[in-house]
């Protein structure tokens, strides 16, 4: 059955939506779960919840089956036991229902072979009728442009930010975990087993999306190794993916064949897969989300010389020291760039060069902007990291200091830096309040379209992945 990248667009923008397996009135992830999201989230289509023992379900018309309903729904979800998903699935065939997501689990992953058998039901069936069947055992496709955020951050918030995953709850994660930080998902999807629709479809498709710049993988398993492989090095010439694969130990791959019905493979084949496609590789929820948040909002970096701006001689070295460790140069700046340096860094307290240590930064933005536009007229400076301090009691900061951060927002809102720019607020320590402050900042800071992460470590291991990224592409640096 040939697929087009072009049939797989109604997953994400049905106008019509039926739930097959809606309880009358339990609440539990399902059928449910998904008509009370859908309804929260102002899906602005028809909802069909279907179930031969209800007349109606949170305030809607319920149906007995399929065939009963008014028109034929763009979108079938299926929630009910595993052993009725394939005679579901011919009657959906027989209807020509085409685009069916079955979120019942009780396949492959279970590892025995009643599970395996109705999985290649679902895949023979699908083969034969010319289904596109998503999952089983997935969470399905997510799409905040069209209302349809039945998981995930809801309403949710639409972006540049393309997500395929074996995993629906780490796809969900990762929508809230961006959408907390103003930073949109377009598209995501969660295949689940995969047993029809994989993630070479879901690639395929959302390289095709114009709106999509940059796509988040995580994968225990690839079911067609070599095409997937062919065809992320198709894709990273256009744009980057950023792969987080699970099961690289023994435990997470034990974990993985009974989560997805997939064993994950070695580690040394998935590092030479990401070297030669050109996929950029991470290792954590944390590192995924700063990584694709930096790739939706920077440009190509001309090197891979950072300039560091903040304060303190200690956070000094240690940055510098940080950022060296992840590949990255912290080179001297031109004669040019300090000779206008030195006449504004006060002598005693500071140190004007590369790192930039002036406390000025942090409560003045006119003298922070200036010293931003000399980085960007700097040929040694390809990025730049900005260290800001939250306001609160310090030696040096009066009890009613003012906060500046608003300010230095707006202005980069405006600017829109030449070269890639992130901030850094720290605001570990164990202090709760100092903590959803931080939060709040680098929310902020992100929105303006300058990525802020919470400690420099992070930031220069995200700006690795950019320069690398854009030096294999031949969009940035030579490696």
């Amino acid at each position: 059955m040939e697929i087009r990248s072009e049939d797989l667009e109604r997953f994400f923008t049905p106008e019509s939506v039926a739930l097959v397996g809606v309880p009358r009135s339990e609440f539990r992830l399902g059928g449910m779960s998904f008509l009370y999201k859908l309804q929260e989230a102002g899906f602005p289509g028809r909802l069909y919840p279907i179930n031969p023992k209800a007349d109606a379900i949170l305030g809607l018309k319920a149906y007995p089956g399929l065939s009963s309903l008014p028109e034929m729904p763009q979108l079938v979800m299926l929630s009910v036991a595993a052993t009725q998903v394939p005679a579901i699935l011919e009657e959906c065939a027989a209807l020509r229902l085409r685009h069916i997501h079955v979120l019942s689990s009780g396949f492959a992953e279970m590892g025995t072979e009643e599970g395996r058998h109705l999985e290649r039901q679902v895949a023979s069936i699908a083969k034969e009728r010319g289904l596109l069947v998503m999952g089983p055992n997935c969470m399905g496709p997510y799409c905040p442009s069209s209302g349809l955020t039945a998981w995930g951050a809801i309403p949710g918030l639409d972006g540049p930010v393309g997500v395929i995953s074996q995993s629906g709850l780490i796809t969900q994660r990762l929508t809230e975990y961006t959408c907390s930080l103003g930073v949109g998902v377009g598209k995501a999807v969660s295949i689940g087993n995969g047993a029809v629709l994989d993630a070479c479809h879901f690639l395929r498709h959302m390289a095709e999306d114009a709106r999509i710049r940059v796509i988040g993988v995580y994968l225990e398993t690839a079911r067609n190794g070599r095409e997937f492989f062919r065809l992320a090095r198709q894709v990273t010439r256009k744009k980057p993916i950023v792969l987080w694969r699970g099961g690289q130990s023994e435990a997470g791959a034990r974990t993985a064949a009974s989560h997805t019905g997939s064993m994950a493979g070695e580690k040394r084949v998935w590092e030479g897969v990401c070297r030669q496609s050109g996929m950029v590789p991470v290792g954590s929820m944390g590192e995924w989300g700063d990584t694709l948040i930096a790739f939706s909002a920077l440009p190509a970096p001309g090197g891979k010389g950072v300039f560091l701006v903040g304060g303190g001689g200690g956070n000094s070295v240690a940055n510098s020291d940080l950022c060296i460790a992840r590949g990255l140069e912290v080179p001297p700046l031109s004669e040019s760039t300090m000779e206008k340096l030195r006449l504004t860094v006060p002598q005693a307290g500071s140190i004007a060069g590369n790192p930039l240590d002036d406390a000025t930064t942090f409560g003045d933005v006119g003298y922070l902007t200036n010293v931003l536009e000399l980085a960007y007229e700097d040929p040694a400076v390809a990025m730049v990291v900005v260290d800001r301090l939250l306001p609160r009691k310090a030696y040096h900061m009066p009890p009613d200091a003012p906060d500046t951060n608003p300010e230095a927002i707006a202005f980069l809102d405006r600017m829109r830096p030449r070269k890639p720019t992130v901030f850094v607020v720290d605001s570990d320590g164990g202090d709760p309040e100092l903590a959803v402050r931080g939060a709040s900042l680098r929310a902020h800071y992100t929105r303006a379209g300058v990525p802020a992460f919470p400690s420099t470590a992070r930031a220069a291991k995200v700006l690795m992945h950019l320069y690398n990224h854009h030096a294999r592409s031949g969009h940035g640096g030579q490696v």
